[in-house]
């Protein structure tokens, strides 16, 4: 059997990848009245008089949900909220397994932006920070905005800062061996949905000065009338050479290419056409934009995929499992940019100068140490920034 054979067997077995737990004894008279009635009121009525004891006489505080609306579940696509499912238990696993935050997957039924915002809303009182997941752009963009704004915990969607963080942690240890400046190197990111929009606007606050962003119609140009709203604040701030063209002509002499799209789309010929020591992460799952030893035959110097075959896997469990930790831990308003850039700072200081190669510029995604340093960090920084409670 291959591995999806293999898995849809495991899931046939295991019928759910996460439940419940009871924390308290319950087996007694005695116990039942102190767990709940007629005990329970009183806590109860704490939280009536102030609601932030909520965190304090609860599971609240390390709770948080993991929620889709099945528009963009793996690279599956728009395959329903029911469908996304085990996408959402398994991070719910993971969210545990790393960062022993308690999360539960919650399906919404709509595509509808402003539904799936009142139903968050309506939901929040129960959980201590909200992860959004496999929510297709442009919607998410608002949804995750609208959030932030309107609720006091963290609001965090793994699909666009996720992905962004662990990028851009692995592309600072790649430049310590290539030895170039972040300030200097020119930067092709293939994709502008939710991911690669996030992606290139994080690499901009990390220093990154030259970026182009290209989606399946060719390089993003400010003032194109085909680009929708979110990509058109990014053409913006990006190509400010304002190169037209497609994705090979974009890649003619740049650093580094970072693919968040569909698989297959880069050449040989075109990493070729790269400058000095090309970095190319190619991240498009299950099919990257091109085969690891297709790019290396092609004269890429370090490569790094989605995919767990090859070397320096990209992987967003990296990162969610410390940041929630991290933000929890201080009770944060919110998940700011400097909690992020702790984050991938963070993570690119787990493997040492020592241990540094072109096929190793991150820790393992099963690395607790690096769970570990990012909660610490992203602690640090919430503290730092002014947005802890704790």
């Amino acid at each position: 059997m291959d591995i999806n054979e293999k898995s849809l067997q495991k899931h046939y077995e295991w019928k759910g990848k996460i439940e419940t737990k009871c924390r308290v004894d319950v087996s007694s008279r005695e116990a039942l009245m102190e767990a709940y009635t007629p005990g329970v009121a009183a806590p109860c009525l704490e939280i009536s008089k102030d609601v932030d004891k909520s965190f304090l006489l609860t599971r609240r505080w390390n709770t948080v949900p993991v929620i889709t609306d099945g528009t963009a579940v793996l690279g599956l696509g728009d395959i329903g909220p029911e469908a996304g499912m085990p996408v959402m238990e398994g991070k719910c696993a993971l969210f545990k397994a790393y960062g022993d935050v308690d999360a539960f997957p919650i399906c919404i039924k709509s595509k509808d932006t402003e539904e799936i915002i009142q139903t968050i809303k309506l939901i929040s009182g129960s959980f201590g920070g909200i992860n959004l997941e496999d929510i297709s752009a442009p919607r998410c963009f608002e949804i995750e905005t609208r959030l932030k704004e309107e609720l006091g915990i963290p609001v965090f969607h793994d699909d666009q800062h996720g992905t962004a963080i662990v990028i851009a942690a692995a592309l600072l240890n790649a430049l310590k061996i290539v030895k170039k400046d972040i300030g200097e190197i020119h930067v092709v990111v293939n994709g502008a949905g939710a991911a690669g929009i996030a992606i290139a606007r994080f690499l901009l606050g990390f220093g990154v000065k030259h970026l182009i962003s290209c989606d399946r119609f060719g390089i993003l140009v400010e003032g194109d009338p085909q680009l929708n709203p979110a990509q058109a604040e990014l053409a913006k701030i990006t190509n400010r050479q304002h190169k037209k063209g497609l994705l090979k002509d974009a890649m003619v002499g740049a650093d580094v290419f970072i693919g968040v799209s569909v698989g297959n789309v880069v050449s040989k010929e075109m990493v070729a056409s790269m400058g000095d020591k090309p970095i190319l992460f190619p991240c498009a799952n299950p099919i990257p934009e091109i085969n690891p030893v297709d790019a290396k035959e092609a004269g890429a110097y370090i490569v790094g995929t989605g995919s767990s075959q090859y070397p320096n896997q990209i992987n967003n469990v990296l990162v969610f499992p410390g940041l929630f930790r991290g933000a929890l831990d201080v009770r944060a308003k919110t998940v700011n940019l400097e909690m992020m850039k702790a984050a991938s700072i963070g993570i690119a200081g787990c493997v040492s100068d020592e241990e540094l190669s072109p096929d190793y510029i991150l820790p393992y995604a099963y690395d607790k140490k690096a769970h570990e340093t990012v909660a610490k960090e992203v602690a640090k920084a919430a503290r730092d920034s002014g947005v802890a409670r704790l």
